[in-house]
């Protein structure tokens, strides 16, 4: 049971929410209401109560199988928020995609989700004169990039489709994928894979994979990603440094969980 300081507290629906919070971002496991109950001896309708305002806002959302709750989105800006602003957080960050940068030769971003495009949240040019000028904050579709399509295959089905029907699939280039079928065909393989790819299909001449950044409960919270101009990187080689990314990932993801 979760100590609370005094009677006050122990009446505040805040503190018990923030205590439900806790408990879900903790588990390694999608944590069930009898699970939250037992956790925190909250009353039962007060439980379901909160459990129910946090899906509703975000904080919270149901597995796959509907069975319990993991992180929801908020959460999971919430922790970037944390991750972002601590100075600390952030020069270690920095340093692995820099480290990263160097061992690909090329840039090398992290970029988080937000409604249907993809936010960059840091990133690390290459010393090359010839490489595609994107900044922090700079934000591109869900749907034509690496990223963003791994994103979208992270998503649970229901919520994926609901999400894609709503797409303007803009050609964006002779290669952007603007057939709804064929989408959901390229986001199968990618959750399949696990390796976003964009093949000229968001700017013509250059090319980009990406690597999920998962919590431990494996919420999908950011992509990490490489992307270079066709000239100096194709699609095969920047494919053969998916492992050097998926290192980074791992250390940037036990960065954010330290």
């Amino acid at each position: 049971m979760i100590d609370e300081p005094d009677n006050k507290d122990k009446s505040s629906a805040a503190l018990r929410a923030l205590s439900i919070l806790e408990a879900v971002a903790t588990s390694p496991d999608p944590m069930t209401a009898t699970d939250i109950n037992q956790k925190l001896e909250l009353p039962k309708p007060t439980m379901h109560r909160l459990c129910q305002m946090l899906e509703k806002e975000g904080y919270l959302q149901t597995s796959l199988d509907g069975r319990g709750y993991r992180p929801g989105n908020r959460l999971s800006k919430m922790a970037l928020g944390v991750f972002s602003n601590n100075d600390h957080l952030r020069t270690e960050r920095h340093a692995i995609l820099q480290r990263l940068s160097n061992q690909v030769g090329e840039t090398c971003n992290i970029s988080i989700p937000d409604g249907v495009e993809m936010v960059y949240f840091d990133r690390v040019e290459t010393h090359w004169p010839l490489r595609v000028q994107l900044q922090i904050n700079d934000r591109v579709p869900v749907y034509c990039t690496a990223s963003g399509k791994l994103f979208l295959s992270h998503l649970p089905s229901a919520k994926r489709s609901r999400l894609i029907h709503k797409l303007h699939l803009e050609r964006r280039t002779p290669n952007t994928i603007t057939d709804l079928e064929q989408l959901k065909a390229e986001l199968k393989r990618i959750r399949r894979e696990g390796i976003g790819i964009d093949n000229e299909e968001f700017m013509q001449g250059m090319v980009a994979v990406s690597v999920p950044l998962l919590t431990a409960e494996e919420q999908f919270f950011g992509a990490l990603a490489i992307h270079a101009p066709c000239a100096r990187m194709s699609l095969e080689k920047a494919l053969e440094q998916v492992p050097k990314l998926e290192a980074a990932a791992a250390e940037l993801i036990e960065l954010l969980e330290s």
